[in-house]
């Protein structure tokens, strides 16, 4: 609980001066706590602002991954992942803001790192998306359109968070699907190779491993209180170490985390290593 305020405090000192304007003793005296106590929690500041990057990028990533994969109507999937990915970042919009702006000014190779990390599995969530919607169509312009889409997103989010202008998110996701669409069946002159691609992608983000799955679960089932999602956790730790669960089951399992704020990032690498 005293991670979870310091983390909160944290957030909105950060949004009203930024991460290199905000000391330690900021935050402390904000959150009315010893600097002991802070650092019973956290190493360093820096330590602290990874670990709410982690917070939301994790949960962004995570929605994204499970609106691509429970669209049914492939009609609607461009929509639903727009309209999710807007409204992720609406509802986080302090920290989003702080993100972008902080992005373009760090030298901090840290957070570098693992901005890149999670800017390759959202690529891979675009990717799944056109691979399943055109196919064969698109197999010499597949990484353009993911380019093209992570430009849409970027260039309208600037209107979202940085200039306070009011958005019809459900119009907005319809435009931009429009749009996507008509770049997928018209566009015919490649950039982005394959090749290309691995270059700029080196370093290469790196597979979780069941070890790392089943030490972050025994983290938060540790963290978190009981509950329905602890319980779900705990049949599903017992289920990756020696399967015995149905499907259904464990679908239903994963329901049961993925609402769960600090377990959605469990949940969308377990869908990931069952292949759900």
């Amino acid at each position: 609980m005293k991670k979870q305020l310091i983390m909160e405090k944290a957030l909105e000192l950060f949004a009203q001066q930024g991460f290199e304007a905000t000391s330690v003793q900021q935050i402390t005296d904000y959150c009315g706590i010893s600097k002991g106590a802070f650092y019973l929690s956290f190493k360093s500041k820096d330590e602290l602002i990874l670990a709410l990057i982690d917070h939301f990028m994790m949960q962004f990533t995570s929605d994204a991954d499970y609106v691509v994969i429970n669209t049914k109507d492939e009609e609607k999937l461009f929509h639903a992942f727009y309209y999710s990915t807007f409204h992720s970042f609406q509802k986080h919009s302090d920290f989003a803001k702080i993100l972008m702006k902080e992005q373009t000014q760090s030298f901090n190779k840290e957070l570098i790192i693992k901005m890149q990390s999670y800017d390759r599995l959202f690529e891979k969530t675009i990717l799944s998306m056109i691979e399943r919607l055109y196919g064969k169509d698109v197999e010499q312009t597949k990484y353009d359109l993911v380019y093209c889409i992570k430009g849409f997103i970027s260039t309208y989010l600037h209107l979202l968070l940085l200039q306070n202008a009011p958005l019809d998110l459900n119009l907005l996701a319809q435009s931009l699907e429009e749009k996507t669409h008509l770049l997928a069946r018209h566009s015919t002159i490649p950039f982005i190779s394959q090749e290309m691609i691995q270059v700029v992608q080196q370093p290469m983000y790196e597979e979780v491993t069941m070890e790392q799955i089943l030490e972050f679960m025994e983290q938060k089932i540790n963290e978190i209180e009981e509950s329905i999602e602890k319980e779900s956790l705990v049949l599903l730790k017992q289920h990756l170490l020696e399967p015995t669960l149905s499907p259904a089951i464990v679908k239903g399992l994963l329901e049961n985390i993925r609402i769960h704020p600090h377990c959605k990032w469990i949940a969308y690498l377990l869908r990931n290593h069952f292949k759900f």
